[in-house]
């Protein structure tokens, strides 16, 4: 567990080799976790593209809203040239799913096109089911021209929260959850090999990681593969999201991981697990809820962005709003280590 003791000292490594030449490292007197922005966009993915940086959330107006950085600490939202507004990556879903509830979007670039994956209500069914789009451009405009989801595990509650993953043979797999906690059931991560267009799935899924430990509250959802230098490892968050008076009105979702033998397991969760959870310390800061993680890499770097609550100065709730987190992500050990996130230089945040 990244305990408090744990995080002060890694607030005072030494990580400024791990972020870009216009980020700082986290001051010993500063919180350790600061959002590079402030707006409401949670379950973020995080995507380089070129010299830039594409984020997609779950729907807040657009279906898939997109934000864009040139540095990783400083977003604004990508606008419509025709509208004025803010763009959607997916101005019209597939006709099976109906608006309003647009998940945890992720993205493949395959073959020079982009595949988003994305969860929405079913229209005939009553769970949450994942679809794909296809564009040209990450921006979009995505495309769904499928009467069906690809994903729909309606007997266990649904399917949300995809995440695809290329392996290092070129074999593609997505990872999902079933939606069990929407209808007072049991939850898991699956994982499934896709068709090498990634269009579709193959074979049976495969379920890798369970709600069995106590800190995930029968919950486990959002699942994350990588090939980390320790091997292949799933994070993975839990819990309950929201705030919750019983925890001392923090939330009790947070983050952890697995490691697995092969993209489809079997996976055994890490015993240090939650590796990033809420806390509120006079050092440290205040974290709330801290989760839905993407992994991402930057040349030789690898970082890890995740949303948080935003958090009144006593570490209260203010609005209902996740902001985006972005930090350095290193191993040791063999163990993923999180150091404090990216924030702008001293003096620019208002």
């Amino acid at each position: 567990m990244l305990r408090l003791k744990r995080l002060r000292a890694r607030a005072r490594q030494t990580l400024v080799a791990a972020g870009l030449l216009c980020v700082a490292a986290a001051a010993a007197a500063e919180p350790s976790f600061v959002p590079v922005f402030e707006e409401n966009f949670p379950d973020a993915f995080v995507m380089p593209y070129g010299n830039r940086f594409v984020a997609y959330s779950t729907n807040n107006g657009p279906n898939v809203p997109v934000a864009m950085s040139s540095d990783l600490v400083h977003w604004s939202f990508v606008g419509d040239p025709q509208t004025g507004k803010q763009r959607d990556a997916l101005p019209r879903l597939g006709t099976w799913a109906k608006e309003g509830f647009t998940w945890a979007p992720e993205l493949l670039e395959l073959g020079g096109k982009y595949l988003l994956y994305y969860t929405a209500s079913d229209v005939r069914r009553n769970a949450q089911c994942i679809g794909v789009a296809v564009a040209s451009d990450p921006l979009g405009p995505f495309v769904d021209d499928r009467a069906e989801p690809i994903v729909c595990q309606t007997e266990l509650g649904g399917s949300i929260d995809a995440d695809a993953f290329r392996d290092a043979d070129g074999k593609l797999y997505l990872y999902f959850k079933n939606d069990g906690n929407r209808v007072h059931a049991r939850t898991s991560i699956w994982g499934q090999p896709l068709a090498p267009d990634g269009l579709s799935v193959t074979g049976k899924a495969v379920e890798l990681v369970g709600d069995d430990q106590r800190w995930e509250e029968r919950v486990v959802e959002a699942p994350t593969m990588v090939r980390s230098p320790a091997g292949y490892e799933m994070f993975f968050s839990g819990g309950f999201f929201g705030w919750n008076p019983e925890e001392g009105g923090l939330s009790p979702y947070a983050m952890g991981y697995a490691k697995c033998s092969g993209p489809l397991g079997p996976c055994t969760p890490a015993s240090e697990n939650p590796i990033l959870h809420s806390f509120k310390d006079r050092e440290a800061g205040c974290l709330s809820g801290p989760g839905h993680q993407s992994i991402f890499s930057v040349g030789q770097r690898t970082f890890i962005s995740f949303h948080a609550w935003q958090a009144s100065s006593g570490c209260r709730k203010v609005d209902d709003r996740r902001y985006l987190y972005i930090a350095p992500l290193f191993w040791k050990d063999g163990k993923p280590q999180i150091g404090p996130s990216l924030r702008p230089q001293s003096g620019e945040r208002g």
